[in-house]
């Protein structure tokens, strides 16, 4: 796996965008980009150092694609349920650049997952019962109107 895949993948698993991760690790976002799109195949090892820094990752993590990194940005499982509508909502939960916080302090790195992930496992839990609840009602109650209008 390249860098550039790497740092995507860890990008993708903590729901973060190109312009915060720059911002954030103090990586130009020009170079950011480059590193991103394989336009700078061996990137300096400052902005290495800054990006593995956030992730609370060794530059050899960035570098090295061994199959111990690539369980660190396993993407979790969808249910087999879910519309592609629940997961557009979804990765859009996800996507969305607002800082995790608590008590008026960021969660960053590896607690910021964690925190991600909870929530993650209440979204589709929510969902779940959503489609359970108002699911089974609108279906009893398209069969009482099917009902009565036969009737």
């Amino acid at each position: 796996m390249s860098i550039a895949e790497t740092v995507s993948k860890l990008m993708e698993s903590e729901g973060l965008s190109k312009y915060k991760l720059a911002k954030e690790s103090g990586v130009p976002y020009t170079t950011l980009i480059k590193i991103l799109d394989g336009t700078t195949k061996n990137p300096q090892i400052e902005s290495l150092q800054s990006i593995a820094k956030y992730f609370n990752v060794d530059v050899d993590d960035l570098i090295d694609s061994g199959s111990s990194h690539e369980a660190k940005v396993e993407k979790p499982e969808l249910p087999t349920w879910a519309t592609k509508k629940d997961i557009a909502d979804f990765k859009q939960m996800l996507e969305e650049d607002q800082p995790v916080m608590f008590d008026g302090v960021p969660i960053e790195g590896e607690k910021r997952q964690r925190v991600m992930d909870i929530l993650s496992g209440l979204f589709w839990e929510a969902k779940e019962l959503n489609k359970q609840t108002y699911g089974t009602k609108k279906k009893v109650k398209e069969e009482e109107e099917e009902k009565n209008s036969q009737e």
